[in-house]
């Protein structure tokens, strides 16, 4: 049985995701077959909706692969819903501060920490999972809740954030945290001047006990972010993988022409 993904994060484990954009299960199934130790399906940017997230999440490999769910901004209700069709994982974008961090918690967790209601009907199934009430009693522990860290508003309370009980981690997004530490002049995901934030963001979370994952569009970065503390990481896109994939084989038929 495959550890749960907060199993392998708490025993330091480096996780890398891939990232789904493409609103299609078959594509999510081709997809989680490719080597990424999870993958992330993206409700904020991305295509996915209610209806492809509880297709998708059923066609992932479990046996290989863990299920991960960017929900979009301030949708909590999804954050339950996406647990219940069995994310191990949810990515809430922009977390500002401690109500919203509350309120996405509240929306993760059963009681006593929040109020997520009653019903793994597809999660327990898609999990191999049969006693409800040991469910119950892991599932606070075994699910993670990432509150994204990028705006400056959210890295100015991110200790505050991080205290909120319920809060597993934080996630950052460069890319709108490059537009907002640049006051909108710059998109920038590699932005020098927001590094040193960056590496004080994975830093109070380890300090706190907590995970740090993050956004990783170029992978000859991963390093640099592993050394700072990070574990998880999503890469890129599945547009990117076709694109990088069509441009190898172009290139090389095109190479084999004498």
């Amino acid at each position: 049985m495959l550890p749960t993904l907060a199993q392998r994060l708490r025993s330091g484990n480096t996780v890398l995701s891939s990232w789904s954009c493409i609103p299609e299960s078959l594509t999510v199934e081709a997809i989680s077959r490719l080597g990424f130790e999870a993958i992330t399906l993206d409700m904020q940017h991305g295509g996915h909706s209610d209806d492809s997230v509880i297709r998708s999440l059923g066609a992932i490999d479990r046996k290989v692969c863990h299920p991960v769910v960017r929900i979009p901004v301030g949708r909590f209700d999804m954050a339950s819903r996406a647990l219940d069709f069995g994310a191990e994982a949810v990515i809430a974008p922009m977390i500002n501060g401690v109500a919203d961090a509350r309120a996405f918690a509240t929306a993760m967790k059963y009681p006593p920490l929040g109020q997520r209601s009653w019903g793994p009907v597809f999660a327990m199934p898609r999990s191999g999972a049969s006693n409800g009430q040991e469910w119950l009693e892991q599932q606070n522990h075994e699910t993670i809740a990432y509150a994204m860290i990028e705006t400056r508003e959210a890295f100015e309370a991110v200790d505050e954030i991080l205290a909120v009980e319920g809060i597993d981690g934080v996630f950052v997004g460069p890319a709108d945290f490059s537009i907002a530490w640049s006051s909108g002049r710059k998109l920038d995901p590699s932005l020098d001047d927001m590094m040193e934030a960056i590496e004080q963001i994975a830093t109070k979370a380890i300090n706190a006990g907590k995970f740090a994952a993050l956004y990783c569009p170029d992978p000859r970065e991963v390093g640099k972010y592993h050394r700072m503390g990070y574990r998880f990481f999503a890469l890129g896109s599945d547009f990117g993988y076709l694109a990088k994939g069509a441009e190898s084989f172009i290139a090389t038929a095109r190479g084999s022409i004498r």
